[in-house]
């Protein structure tokens, strides 16, 4: 049995194990089909929370839609649900990629920088900053993502499954784990190491949501609420999920990138079962 405050303080540890992913941005002496490998193993594992997520979402409507058409409750509470799922989907997707042109705007260049010299003197630098904001892209959608985990531990607690509550806060700590992995993918093998302030503001911005999440999931229950927070979290995970794809293939093979995605896929399974065993 766990009280309110032991909560809050469990719900803040399952979105926090994200910095123990974090460390590999600042690997070194990585070449580029290692790094492929290891962008890939994250997007793996962006593509299996992007099927989590949106499995929960639709069967949440599905049911409401086979409710409401043999008539046990109220068609218009089926409309909300599907409202809220596309609502949820089209923010994630299209709000994140609205976001994204604008955050990621190339800076102009002079037209007569052609030189190969300096080309070269001037290409780290804009990959230093495309790699920063990559990363920071997919903690966002990453805590996106862990705002709806919370509302579940949060709801779970609420509605008196305490055991449920514990079971679920451990395997989403697990799952927290592998998803630094992926914010970390991005800035591994950079000339320059990415500054502890940019490590930990990431992941404050991935992992964070996860207690928030607790903290207004605990206070009440929403079948809207919580599609919708799913939905958004599963358009956002498309979005890093096709950057991350974007950048990978211009790194290594297609082969690698493959097995990439297995090993990602794996680990996602693999830390699901945790959760799977508690009945959720």
């Amino acid at each position: 049995m766990i009280d309110y405050p032991q909560l809050l303080l469990l719900g803040a540890f399952a979105g926090l194990t994200i910095f123990l992913g974090l460390p590999l941005a600042v690997a070194q002496g990585i070449d580029s089909k290692k790094k492929g490998f290891l962008n890939a193993c994250g997007i793996g594992i962006l593509i299996f929370l992007t099927v989590d997520v949106l499995s929960h979402a639709w069967e949440s409507v599905a049911d409401a839609a086979s409710s409401a058409f043999v008539g046990s409750t109220p068609v218009q509470d089926a409309v909300l649900d599907l409202l809220a799922m596309f609502g949820g989907l089209a923010i994630g997707l299209l709000g994140l990629t609205w976001y994204g042109t604008r955050y990621t705007k190339e800076t102009p260049r002079h037209p007569l920088i052609e030189e190969t010299s300096v080309k070269r003197k001037e290409l780290q630098p804009i990959q230093q900053v495309d790699a920063h904001r990559l990363s920071m892209m997919i903690a966002v959608g990453i805590g996106v993502h862990n705002f709806s985990e919370g509302l579940v531990i949060g709801q779970s607690y609420v509605s008196g499954a305490m055991r449920l509550a514990v079971i679920l806060i451990v395997g989403f700590a697990a799952h927290n784990a592998t998803e630094g992995f992926g914010i970390a993918g991005p800035l591994t093998g950079l000339a320059e190491r990415p500054s502890v302030r940019f490590l930990v503001a990431a992941g404050l911005v991935g992992g964070g949501p996860t207690f928030v999440g607790t903290l207004l999931g605990s206070q009440w229950t929403s079948a809207p609420v919580y599609i919708f927070f799913l939905t958004v979290a599963g358009g956002a995970l498309i979005y890093v999920s096709m950057l991350m794809y974007n950048s990978g293939r211009k790194q290594t093979t297609n082969d690698i990138l493959m097995i990439g995605f297995f090993v990602g896929l794996f680990a996602g399974f693999v830390t699901d079962l945790i959760v799977t065993l508690g009945g959720a």
